[in-house]
C-alpha cells in the first residue's frame, strides 16, 4: 500500500511540472514574437534545454517503476501460486465436465431402481388376436329337396352361437313368467347376427312357455328339474358338441354347458338313424307328421355344427336322411311349421308365419359377437380348465 501511495504522489508531481512547463512555453512564444534577434537566439538555446528536460519528466511519469528485490520475490511467488491455482481450477472444471457428460450419457440408458416399498405391476395378459372366417351359408338341393345350410366351424375363434329372446328378455318364458313374443323381422334387426333362425318349441297359449331347459353364454335362460323330455344339444368346454336324450341317456350336466337347447325328436345317434318320438315324450301330430322342418346336428369329428332350413314339407325320417347326407353323425329336429324362419346378414330369407319367443343367433368374422358374449366364453373356458374338464 505504501509503495502505491508513493507512486501516485510522484506521478501527480510530474504532471504538475509538465503543466507548468507548458505555461512557460506559451509565455516564451509570446515573448518570441515581440523580442529582438539576439534575444531569440538565446531563447532558442534555453527552450531546447527546457523541452529536453520536460520530455524526460513526462517519460518518467508514465513509465512503470522497477520493483525492489523483495517486491520481485513476492511477485514471483504470487505468480507461481496463481499459475498453480489456475491449473487446479482447470483440472477440476475438466473433471466436472467429464462427470456431467458421463452422467448425461448414462441417464439415457439407466433403468431406475424399483422403490423398496413399491407394489410390482401385474404382468400384462397377452391380447387375444382373433382371425376368423365367415360361416358357410349355402342354398342347395340334396336328394331333390331344396334347403339352406349353415356350417359353423367350431374351431373358428370368431364364431359363436347363442339364443335371442323376444322383447330383450333375460329369462325365457315359463309357467311363472312370460315376456310374450316378437316378430322375426324385429328380432333379426336387434341381434345383428350373420345367421338367425327359429329355435325351440313354445306353447300356443298366452303364457307361450318355452320347451325344455335353455343355456346361453354359460347362464340359464330357463331351468326346471321336472323337464326331462326331448333331446338336448349342448356345447361344452372347447366348443365340443354333445347330444343327450334325457329319457334314454341321462339328464344333461348343465354346469358343463356354455350353450344348450332342448328340442327334438332326435334324428341321428352316433351315425345311425334314431327316431323314437314317443320315448322322448312327443305326441303332437304337427311334430310327428309331415310339415316344414328345421334341424341342427354335428359331424363325427365334432368340429362342425350344421343348421338346416328345409323348403319342402318333410317327415322325420326324410329329415333324418337329409341330415345324414349332409355329413351329420348326430342330429335333432327343431321347431318348424309356422315358426320356420331364416335370415342371413340381416336380410330375411325365409319369413316366419307367426311371432316367436326365441331364435338361434350365429356370429362370425363378418358380424362380430357382442363383447360380453365373447367375455363369457373366455371365462367359461378358464373355469372349465380350472376344474379339469376334458375337451
Amino acid at each position: 500500500m505504501a509503495n502505491s501511495k508513493n507512486n501516485i504522489e510522484q506521478i501527480a508531481g510530474n504532471i504538475a511540472s509538465a503543466v507548468f512547463s507548458a505555461v512557460i512555453i506559451v509565455i516564451l512564444i509570446f515573448l518570441w514574437t515581440t523580442s529582438s534577434k539576439s534575444f531569440k537566439q538565446d531563447s532558442i538555446s534555453a527552450l531546447s534545454a527546457m523541452l529536453k528536460s520536460t520530455g524526460d519528466l513526462i517519460s518518467h511519469a508514465f513509465s512503470k517503476p522497477e520493483p525492489a528485490a523483495k517486491d520481485i520475490e513476492k511477485t514471483s511467488t504470487s505468480s507461481a501460486v496463481n499459475t498453480a491455482r489456475t491449473k487446479i481450477h482447470q483440472h477440476t472444471a475438466q473433471q466436472e465436465s467429464t462427470t456431467q457428460t458421463s452422467q448425461s450419457d448414462s441417464s439415457e440408458v439407466a433403468i431406475l431402481p424399483v422403490p423398496p416399498f413399491a407394489v410390482p405391476s401385474p404382468p400384462k395378459m397377452p391380447k387375444v388376436v382373433r382371425h376368423g372366417k365367415p360361416v358357410q351359408f349355402l342354398k342347395k338341393t340334396v336328394l331333390h329337396v331344396p334347403l339352406y345350410e349353415t356350417v359353423i366351424d367350431l374351431t373358428d375363434p370368431e364364431t359363436f352361437i347363442t339364443v335371442g329372446l323376444a322383447n330383450n328378455a333375460v329369462r325365457a318364458n315359463d309357467a311363472t313368467q312370460t315376456h310374450g313374443d316378437e316378430t322375426f323381422e324385429s328380432l333379426v334387426k336387434k341381434v345383428h347376427g350373420s345367421v338367425v333362425m327359429n329355435g325351440t318349441f313354445f306353447s300356443k297359449d298366452d303364457q307361450k312357455r318355452v320347451m325344455g331347459n335353455m343355456v346361453s353364454a354359460g347362464k340359464f335362460l330357463k331351468y326346471s328339474q321336472w323337464e326331462n323330455f326331448g333331446t338336448t344339444l349342448g356345447l361344452t368346454a372347447h366348443n365340443r358338441p354333445v347330444m343327450i336324450t334325457a329319457r334314454v341317456d341321462e339328464v344333461p350336466n348343465w354346469d358343463e354347458h356354455w350353450f344348450s337347447l332342448t328340442c327334438g325328436p332326435r334324428l341321428l345317434k352316433d351315425g345311425a338313424f334314431w327316431i323314437h318320438p314317443e320315448i322322448e315324450g312327443f305326441s303332437d301330430s304337427h311334430v310327428l307328421g309331415i310339415g316344414p322342418r328345421c334341424a341342427i346336428g354335428f359331424n363325427s369329428d365334432r368340429n362342425k355344427l350344421i343348421l338346416c332350413t328345409f323348403l319342402n314339407g318333410l317327415s322325420l325320417q326324410e329329415e333324418a336322411r337329409l341330415m345324414k347326407e349332409l355329413g351329420c353323425s348326430d342330429a335333432m329336429n327343431l321347431d318348424g311349421g309356422a315358426s320356420r324362419s331364416l335370415a342371413y346378414h340381416n336380410q330375411v330369407v325365409v319369413p316366419a308365419g307367426r311371432a316367436l319367443t326365441n331364435v338361434l343367433v350365429v356370429y362370425d368374422a363378418t358380424n362380430k359377437a357382442p363383447r360380453d358374449l365373447v367375455n363369457s366364453w373366455e371365462h367359461f373356458q378358464k373355469d372349465a380348465h380350472a376344474v379339469g374338464q376334458e375337451p
